[in-house]
């Protein structure tokens, strides 16, 4: 079944449309500034009238949300959180609005990725019907990893996961981030990447993407 990994012991019966890992940069290029910029856009399309329509709209009317900070090591800032009212939503905007930075120097994608497929799938508490992570990041895998980004990414895919990209355009990568992105990061049923501008415009590519992944059945 597409995107639906066995959920967690004693998860309850009621399924989600989706279960959404944000995957969030924080390596060394990440500053506190540039951080709060990042959780700001992701409350936002939370707190958005139209992304909250299509959450409530779907056959199940709830998704689950997680959010993963990541650089040297992935780290789980956000647990599986279901999104079922409105009051759900705006909860959730607050609490990332408050997440602490969890800093690192290195970009380690392939990291994160693995972690996604070995600690977040199987945690899932309920049934989703797709399973999607979202990654965000100012930059390309410079950890070298013994299985590259690529590898871990169709692991992913071959579990029926959609992986999507955002890469923030900004630094010295900027001109070539989009294409690796689309190389090594999104894949899986209808998987794509909407490129930031820099970080000042984050906030209108998470809300696109979040509104596309969300309301799509």
């Amino acid at each position: 079944m597409a995107g639906r990994p066995a959920p967690a012991a004693g998860a309850a019966s009621t399924g989600v449309d989706t279960a959404l890992v944000l995957a969030v940069d924080v390596s060394g290029s990440v500053d506190e500034h540039r951080f709060r910029l990042q959780m700001e856009g992701i409350a936002q399309a939370l707190e958005d009238a139209a992304i909250q329509r299509a959450i409530l709209g779907g056959p199940h009317g709830a998704i689950l949300v997680a959010m993963v900070q990541w650089s040297d090591r992935p780290s789980l800032t956000v647990p599986w959180t279901r999104i079922g009212t409105v009051a759900d939503a705006r909860s959730l905007a607050v609490r990332i609005r408050s997440a602490a930075r969890r800093p690192g120097e290195f970009t380690c994608a392939a990291a994160m990725l693995h972690f996604v497929q070995v600690k977040m799938l199987p945690s899932i508490p309920t049934r989703p019907e797709r399973t999607v992570v979202d990654v965000s990041g100012d930059g390309k895998d410079n950890c070298n990893p013994t299985v590259p980004p690529a590898a871990e990414r169709d692991a992913l895919v071959r579990q029926e996961v959609t992986v999507n990209g955002l890469p923030i355009l900004e630094g010295d990568e900027k001109d070539t981030l989009e294409a690796w992105y689309r190389a090594n990061i999104a894949g899986g049923p209808a998987s794509f990447v909407v490129p930031a501008d820099g970080y000042r415009d984050f906030g209108r590519a998470i809300r696109q993407k979040f509104l596309t992944e969300v309301s799509r059945r």
